[in-house]
């Protein structure tokens, strides 16, 4: 059989590129819809929420940016978890972060469906889901920089919109604020309860339970900034690019959020919101931008797409490297002439089209798309805790063998602890009936039987015979790129 090649990889993917395919990936409908039902419960607090979360997140990053950094192999963080774990951590940590974004991707082709109907309001959802399915994943067939730029376009126009936002938004609330009645910063603070109209009751105006109830939503929205991640084996000099875009990255993720949701609340009070509306909608026409829906529909509707361009690379990469590991069927692990894993992205996209008999026969695609995005949740938590213990194996083995690493996770372990019990504390809360995520919790044991079986089952039957050989071949690989670099 023939020997998959870990070098057919082709790394043309820049700085630039990387970090914006972490922004893509996080800056989505979470943010552009799904901050709603957080403010709603938490109000100004939720700012507070924001920050909590992006430090957690900050961590995982730097963690598995640490690893990366060391060896920037295929599957990233299932790469750490085979090696440094364990062969069945490994497994589950790839084929849950594959089905993870398969299923993120088809909630995103049923969102761009949806805002289509905007303009097209008998245009049927599944077509639309069809169209886009297809040119986006013509796109990634090409190469790896097509994706690369077309993510750098889809990206460039949600940040340019933000931060617009954040400008317009800026300027009336210091300059003009006439402009929109009621606009103050003191709004973050300001709200009179029955209990008083104190900074406290004006911050939290629900208490700190709200923000506890706000905190899962938050949360996810910082999802995809792993991505850096699976990025990895195809960056230009990634002991340069990957510790630069991790920081970045990062601290540009909560500038546009903690920034464009305190201007957002500054210029219109929280509790004129309700939980299923658009934040950003009720902003761009307070400031009075003509045909304010349409070009705000456009700008949601392109950043679906960006997701789930993401997804889609992020699925062909994993699968991957988990065909690399044994861990899926060998063919997974070829390569074009141009460096694409053609194999892996056809097995994700012919998951991913289920999105388009699920629109067919179910017209209401707002139910189907809560659903999904629930068990997402609970799969990302699962995600981002295997990188943080597997970050703290990797360092315990970095240390018998005296190894210094270039770009080391700050706190180490006292940050990994921190994030294990964070996101233990939201899966508690999730399981917490007032949620409705209760089933979606209790599925999470289920879900890692069910890859268990998997595993099993791949084992008995073998799908390559140089099990023994996987790692002298990929040191043989992190060697000859360390001579290289």
């Amino acid at each position: 059989m023939q020997q998959p090649q870990e070098s057919t990889l082709k790394r043309k993917l820049t700085n630039r590129h990387i970090q914006l395919i972490a922004l893509g990936g996080s800056i989505g409908t979470g943010l552009f819809l799904g901050t709603g039902s957080a403010i709603f419960a938490a109000g100004p607090a939720v700012l507070l929420g924001y920050l909590i979360s992006g430090i957690a997140i900050f961590i995982i990053m730097r963690q598995l940016g640490e690893m990366d950094t060391e060896e920037p192999m295929a599957g990233s963080f299932s790469y750490f978890a085979y090696k440094y774990w364990g062969k069945f951590p490994g497994f589950l940590a790839g084929w849950n972060y594959w089905i993870l974004y398969v299923f993120i991707g088809i909630t995103e082709l049923t969102a761009v469906a949806a805002y289509a109907q905007y303009w097209f309001s008998n245009l049927a959802t599944w077509k639309t889901a069809l169209f886009f399915f297809v040119l986006i994943n013509a796109v990634n067939l090409i190469t790896v920089k097509a994706y690369g730029e077309i993510e750098f376009w889809f990206s460039i126009i949600k940040i340019i919109a933000i931060c617009a936002m954040i400008l317009t938004g800026g300027y009336i609330l210091f300059f003009n604020p006439s402009f929109v009645a009621g606009a103050s910063i003191a709004n973050l603070w300001s709200y009179s309860t029955n209990s008083g109209n104190s900074l406290f009751n004006g911050m939290f105006p629900n208490g700190m339970w709200g923000l506890i109830i706000a905190i899962p939503v938050i949360t996810f929205s910082f999802g995809g900034l792993e991505l850096i991640g699976i990025t990895a084996s195809e960056t230009e000099n990634p002991k340069a690019n990957i510790p630069k875009a991790v920081n970045q990255s990062v601290f540009r993720i909560l500038i546009f959020y903690i920034g464009s949701i305190a201007i957002l609340l500054s210029l219109y009070h929280w509790s004129k919101l309700t939980p299923d509306s658009s934040p950003f909608v009720l902003i761009f026409d307070k400031v009075g931008f003509k045909h304010i829906a349409s070009v705000l529909n456009f700008i949601i509707l392109t950043a679906a797409l960006s997701v789930y361009n993401s997804c889609l690379y992020s699925n062909s990469r994993m699968l991957y490297g988990l065909a690399l590991q044994n861990n899926a069927p060998a063919i997974l692990s070829k390569t074009n002439k141009r460096g694409v894993p053609v194999p892996a992205l056809i097995v994700s996209t012919i998951l991913t089209f289920l999105v388009v008999p699920l629109n067919y026969f179910v017209p209401n695609w707002f139910d189907s798309f809560k659903m999904i995005m629930s068990f997402v949740v609970v799969c990302a938590l699962l995600s981002w805790g295997m990188i943080t213990i597997s970050h703290i194996k990797f360092k315990r083995q970095k240390t018998i063998e005296h190894h210094k690493t270039v770009f080391p996770s700050p706190f180490y372990p006292y940050s990994n602890y921190f994030t294990l019990i964070f996101y233990s504390f939201i899966l508690i809360v999730m399981a917490l009936p007032k949620l409705g995520m209760f089933k979606q919790v209790v599925a999470l044991p289920a879900w890692v039987l069910v890859v268990y079986m998997g595993y099993s089952l791949c084992k008995l039957k073998k799908f390559k015979s140089r099990k023994e050989n996987y790692y002298n071949e990929r040191n043989s690989k992190f060697t000859e790129y360390q001579t290289k670099t």
